[in-house]
């Protein structure tokens, strides 16, 4: 494991900063700020959605600037959205929030590409554990997101405002780390041959199980995370507790990335994936069985160590999926799935904790949980038939 490494898990970890402190206020400011309770949930819809939106033009800047160039100027959209965001709190203007936690979606969409990074800074024996070492990066977020939300909750006299500032000045300190990772050059043959058409690659199982998998698994933990803080305030449980809740939740998911890879390597990508559908599982049928602290925090923990299990895993399947000139396109696929099943689960989950209740929130999130489940189970029979062949 190189310099170049841990810099990138330091990055990730501070993009998971920008993505839990976005989770534990924006629920928020926008309840305060929607016309309709249901809206609440929209400005995280929005930064899901523009991270969707983004994935051609992350695809197109990646290509022709390279990682370093994209990356930094992702986290200058990231500065400049959380400063948009700050002023939409201080105006109340809840459609300017929205707008502006589209905007942030740009560096979303980049970000969410470290980790695709981290395989090529690596040899390929060490492809598993790089991938899963700049995942565990995101552990710094667990810690830093949830308490830099509640320490800047007052900072201002508009609630949060201080903590959309804050978020500025991350963005700026992962700029001054990410100048000192060097990346590898594109392969030779990228310039000339951009590889097999992006439909080809799609259909090749091996893919539509990634991506799948990958969309779902974090489709059905953004639904299940982003209602949280909704859902405590509802059962008459302080901020202190839900900081408490997201950290925890926060540190599952990345607090086994030290880890995961090693287990990948020794157990295979699918079995570690059906570990993490398994825990996915156990976490809904926790948070069904009551509504005290203990709870949220035993199913909220649950569900990022499941998370870590299935998502790590489909990234590493997925990595198999595609030569190396063809990663521009095939990762922007893969990342559109993830943040067209977010963007939906988003909204979903405003609207099902404000109008139907926790309890059949978490009784809907079953239904992906038992789709990955049979999705798995294709690939498991489809790899053991051509084996045996």
């Amino acid at each position: 494991m190189n310099r170049n490494l841990w810099l990138l898990a330091l990055c990730q970890g501070l993009f998971l900063t920008n993505n839990v402190t976005f989770i534990a206020i924006n629920g928020l400011v926008g309840l305060s700020l929607a016309p309709l309770g249901w809206m609440a949930t929209l400005p995280v819809m929005g930064y899901v959605v523009g991270g969707a939106l983004s994935t051609g033009l992350v695809a197109r800047t990646q290509r022709r600037f390279g990682r370093k160039a994209s990356f930094q100027l992702g986290l200058g959209v990231a500065a400049l959205s959380a400063l948009l965001c700050c002023y939409a709190a201080y105006g109340k203007n809840f459609w300017l929030l929205v707008g502006a936690t589209m905007v942030a979606g740009y560096y979303n969409a980049n970000a969410q590409l470290y980790r695709f990074a981290a395989a090529e800074l690596a040899l390929p024996a060490f492809r598993e554990k790089a991938v899963s070492l700049v995942m565990a990066g995101g552990l710094l977020g667990a810690v830093a997101g949830p308490n830099l939300a509640a320490a800047t909750r007052s900072l201002t006299e508009v609630p949060f405002a201080g903590a959309y500032l804050a978020l500025a000045g991350v963005a700026l300190l992962a700029m001054a780390l990410l100048a000192f990772i060097t990346f590898p050059p594109a392969p030779a043959t990228q310039a000339a041959s951009g590889g097999r058409p992006l439909g080809q690659i799609m259909r090749q199982p091996v893919f539509i199980v990634a991506a799948l998998a990958g969309a779902l698994g974090y489709g059905v933990m953004n639904l299940l995370m982003a209602a949280t803080p909704i859902a405590m305030q509802v059962c008459g449980l302080p901020f202190s507790s839900v900081a408490l809740v997201l950290e925890w939740h926060v540190i599952g998911m990345f607090a086994p990335g030290f880890f995961t890879g090693h287990l990948i390597k020794k157990f295979g990508t699918l079995p570690i994936m059906g570990a993490g559908l398994a825990l996915n599982v156990l976490c809904v049928l926790i948070a069904l069985s009551g509504i005290e602290l203990q709870h949220f925090l035993a199913a909220l923990f649950l569900l990022g160590l499941g998370w870590n299990f299935l998502f790590t895993g489909a990234t590493t399947l997925a990595l198999t999926a595609y030569r190396p000139e063809e990663k521009d396109k095939a990762q922007g696929a893969l990342n559109f799935c993830v943040f067209a099943v977010l963007a939906v689960s988003s909204l979903a989950s405003g609207v099902l904790v404000t109008t139907r209740g926790w309890t059949l929130l978490n009784f809907g999130s079953l239904l992906p949980l038992a789709l990955t489940a049979l999705a798995l189970a294709w690939l498991a029979v489809a790899q053991r038939r051509q084996r045996t062949a």
